[in-house]
């Protein structure tokens, strides 16, 4: 009962919740700010020929940085730090987690992302059980988080990174030995899991998902986003059509729990779209791993395709993949994937599903 209520007044929450749905969200928020901008600056620089976004702003340990180089360097510390501010860590716990990012996602390689998110959770509630127990907090505080943190880092960011990046490894090989049916699997669970409360970018980027299986990824996260935004536009109008199609189809969890009928047609749909990408178009998402579940919010999934087709990532290159010079074929795919098909098949579908009384009129209604 006395450790209970330790880990109560001390806001330490042992729960799926907190650390796969929370921690997990916040990490994803940390790489878009960081990788996924950067990347985007860094390919608008050079195919756009921005000057300021191709110069070099800093020489850190003899290499250069562009603007965009720089946000994407940033990228273990700012999965720790949002990981920790998820988990309501108190100041000096969060800007310790600083120091811990860097290292973890250092050690952890291509699996960095999921060794920080394990590291830094570990870390944050060492941290938030010393915070202010003692008169020196301003020095107990940072070293136990910066020590537990890195110290555990030691032992297992390198297991959890290679673990992590295998496991992307075996996707991305059966993607490519079975494109049609590693197409509609990968399609469908990556757009269920962007649907659920969880972070479908924070796993694409810990499994380094890129290639055909980041493009099926892609398919299915646009399948769902776009798919509820053009199914529910009788509900929701022009506003909806926006928050979901731009924004995110997790709206609709609140409906799906009433009525999991609604959900069909946004996963048949990824079903249809996922093996189109990989057999039809060779669709392979090139760009940043997080862009792999992203979708059409901000447009991050189809900018994925655009900035792995002229700049591929490191984890791309890493895996065989090359920049390209993108053909009509190419665009007419990522349109098409990404925006037309998605629209039309899963409005046509919802219509369906609305004959059967599986769908009746506010099912879809945003609140």
């Amino acid at each position: 009962m006395r450790f209970k209520a330790f880990l109560k007044r001390k806001n330490i929450e042992i729960s799926v919740k907190r650390y796969l749905v929370d921690a997990l969200g916040a990490m994803a928020q940390g790489l878009f700010c960081t990788l996924l901008i950067g990347t985007i600056l860094n390919t608008l620089g050079a195919q756009c020929h921005i000057g300021f976004l191709t110069a070099t702003v800093a020489t850190v340990n003899g290499a250069d940085y562009t603007i965009g180089g720089l946000a994407s360097a940033m990228v273990g510390p700012a999965m720790a730090v949002a990981i920790g501010y998820a988990l309501q860590a108190p100041p000096l716990v969060l800007f310790s987690l600083i120091p811990v990012g860097i290292a973890t996602n250092a050690l952890g390689g291509a699996g960095g992302p999921l060794a920080v998110l394990v590291v830094a959770i570990i870390a944050a509630e060492f941290g938030k059980a010393v915070s202010k127990e003692t008169k020196v907090d301003i020095l107990v505080t940072p070293l136990v988080t910066i020590l537990i943190g890195i110290g555990v880092a030691y032992l297992i960011a390198a297991p959890i990174g290679k673990a992590a990046s295998w496991c992307g490894k075996l996707i991305m090989l059966a993607t490519e030995l079975q494109p049609f049916w590693m197409g509609i699997l990968v399609s469908v669970i990556v757009g269920i899991l962007l649907t659920l409360p969880v972070s479908s970018a924070a796993i694409c980027a810990a499994l380094s998902l890129t290639g055909l299986a980041g493009g099926a990824a892609v398919a299915g996260c646009c399948a769902n986003m776009v798919g509820f935004a053009v199914m529910s536009f009788r509900e929701n109008r022009w506003g909806g059509l926006v928050s979901q199609g731009l924004g995110t189809s997790m709206l609709q969890m609140g409906n799906i729990i009433k009525n999991p009928r609604i959900w069909l047609p946004a996963i048949v749909t990824s079903a249809i779209t996922g093996p189109i990408a990989t057999c039809v178009f060779h669709l392979q998402m090139n760009g940043a791993a997080v862009n792999s579940g992203m979708g059409t919010c901000g447009l991050c999934g189809p900018i994925g395709v655009w900035t792995g087709w002229v700049t591929p990532s490191e984890a791309a290159i890493a895996n065989g993949a090359s920049a390209i010079v993108p053909t009509a074929f190419d665009w007419i795919g990522l349109v098409l994937v990404c925006v037309v098909l998605p629209a039309v098949i899963c409005w046509a579908l919802g219509l369906v599903c609305r004959k059967l009384g599986w769908i009746k009129e506010g099912d879809l209604t945003l609140e």
